[in-house]
């Protein structure tokens, strides 16, 4: 939906928020529904009615929600989206096994999902074999929901703070105070209550810093190997919950068992040996699982936010290379002369002298700069918008001819996250000459630390014969001076 990083934060955080609700709206009411359906209480575990009720009713949830989502979801239309090949079954584990930074997040969060999964999945047994107070299990959920609301609400801010990585290792460090002092709670309601909230608030917060570094993963394999893998990385995610939760509930069954915390038996039938059998494998075994997963993240996971950014900026700087032919119509450009007018005003800079390597050697095709003088971003003639970037400091259009120009406002602005840039068009749309097609407020960009200089490149110049840069250094310029002539023969 973005490729901003800060945007995703906000959008994932709105989203958390909702599943939030829903999942510890489950551990409210799950044996209050259990009970109510039951034939029988079995001392407060329910039974096989009960359960299967309870089973059918979430199904159909799922089911309702599941098509609200696809129906009511709209993704971002995007060049820099666009794949030319397809990924097929068999380059699956291959497009996996090479971006490092996806795979080394997805096995650090596998650790640490499977522990977490086993945990979470022991309290119940906790209330029910332990504290003999299966009924009163709602108030977890009950206080996973509050305290779930506002940790998640909290990490947009949290992440610019701190960065997301000294968030992900604040969490960790909390979640395992909750398990020690769940380990010596015993049956005090107060210290098992808060030790298991201890470990329940951070978890919101993890899911954000691992989605999120996930959703980056796929900009940093899309610079790394020309491919965009969207679909297939951010898959990655769910299926790591998943086959943790799966693991957890092979795992959850046996300890039962051992713990002889099944069906048959109460809390007054289970004895010290009973309790430490289950407090090895619920508390001691998930604390080594998540700090086996924090280590790999600590030592593996490099994609940090600048560095996110950073790529963003060589995928917007590689949108030329990918339009040597008009986009427009599929054919190349149209032979004619061509004078070009200025998008902006300000004063003319070589495009040589520029601090962007990228743009002074000529990659992106040939061209000229402006320090401005006005924030006014003007079509420099008749044509189509082929890429409004979603930081909103770049623009490509398309003249009707075939000239392809990308129109790029400051040095290292990509980091800016759209700050003080407004964009009046988008991709598709019609422009003509003169109109204004974006403003950006000059002021913004130096108090921020960034270099003002405003690019103009042809990104499809060797479709010409004769390119001419026409201003002198220096030479003042409006929006209606002729800055460059094109011919094609």
């Amino acid at each position: 939906m973005t490729f901003d990083s800060g945007e995703r934060e906000k959008i994932s955080t709105f989203a958390r928020i909702g599943s939030n609700i829903g999942a510890n709206l489950v551990g409210m009411v799950i044996m209050p529904l259990v009970l109510f359906f039951s034939l029988t209480k079995n001392g407060g575990s329910g039974d096989l009615r009960g359960w299967s009720m309870f089973g059918m009713i979430t199904a159909a949830i799922v089911i309702i929600t599941v098509l609200v989502v696809c129906l009511g979801t709209h993704e971002l239309d995007s060049d820099l989206r666009k794949n030319k090949e397809e990924t097929k079954l068999k380059d699956v584990f291959k497009v996996l096994l090479r971006n490092d930074q996806l795979m080394w997040t997805a096995v650090s969060y596998g650790l640490y999902g499977i522990g977490v999964n086993i945990f979470n999945s022991a309290e119940l047994y906790y209330f029910t074999y332990v504290l003999g107070q299966s009924s009163k299990f709602a108030i977890i959920g009950t206080i996973n929901m509050i305290l779930g609301f506002f940790s998640i609400s909290a990490f947009p801010a949290l992440a610019k703070k701190f960065n997301r990585k000294n968030v992900f290792y604040a969490c960790i460090l909390i979640m395992f105070c909750g398990a020690g002092l769940l380990a010596v709670a015993g049956q005090n309601l107060a210290l098992v209550v808060i030790a298991m909230e201890l470990f329940a608030a951070p978890q919101q917060v993890v899911f954000l810093v691992i989605l999120m570094i996930i959703t980056d993963s796929i900009e940093y394999g899309q610079l790394k190997f020309g491919h965009r893998d969207e679909s297939l990385t951010l898959s990655v995610r769910p299926l790591v919950d998943k086959l943790g939760g799966a693991i957890a509930g092979w795992c959850i069954g046996p300890i039962a068992i051992l713990s002889h915390m099944t069906s048959g038996y109460t809390y007054k039938t289970i004895t010290a040996g009973n309790i430490l059998t289950f407090k090895l494998f619920v508390i001691a075994l998930p604390v080594i699982l998540i700090l086996l997963g924090t280590f790999f993240f600590w030592k593996k996971v490099t994609l940090t936010e600048k560095r996110h950014a950073e790529i963003v900026e060589q995928l917007e700087k590689s949108w030329g290379e990918k339009n040597d032919t008009s986009v427009g119509t599929g054919e190349h450009a149209v032979a004619g002369e061509y004078d070009i007018v200025a998008p902006i005003k300000g004063t003319y800079l070589p495009l040589k002298d520029v601090s962007d390597q990228t743009f002074a050697s000529g990659q992106m095709g040939q061209g000229f700069a402006l320090k401005p003088s006005d924030g006014a971003v003007y079509a420099p003639f008749d044509g189509v918008v082929r890429q409004v970037f979603p930081t909103r400091h770049a623009i490509g259009i398309e003249s009707e001819h075939g000239v392809i120009m990308l129109i790029h406002i400051g040095i290292g602005t990509v980091n800016m996250h759209g700050t003080g840039f407004v964009s009046y068009v988008e991709q598709g749309q019609q422009i003509h000459k003169g109109e204004e097609i974006m403003e950006f407020w000059d002021p913004a960009i130096k108090k921020a630390g960034y270099d003002d200089t405003v690019m103009v490149t042809i990104t499809n110049t060797k479709e010409f014969d004769q390119v001419d840069v026409l201003p002198k250094d220096n030479q003042t310029i409006d929006s209606s001076t002729n800055v460059m002539k094109l011919i094609k023969n």
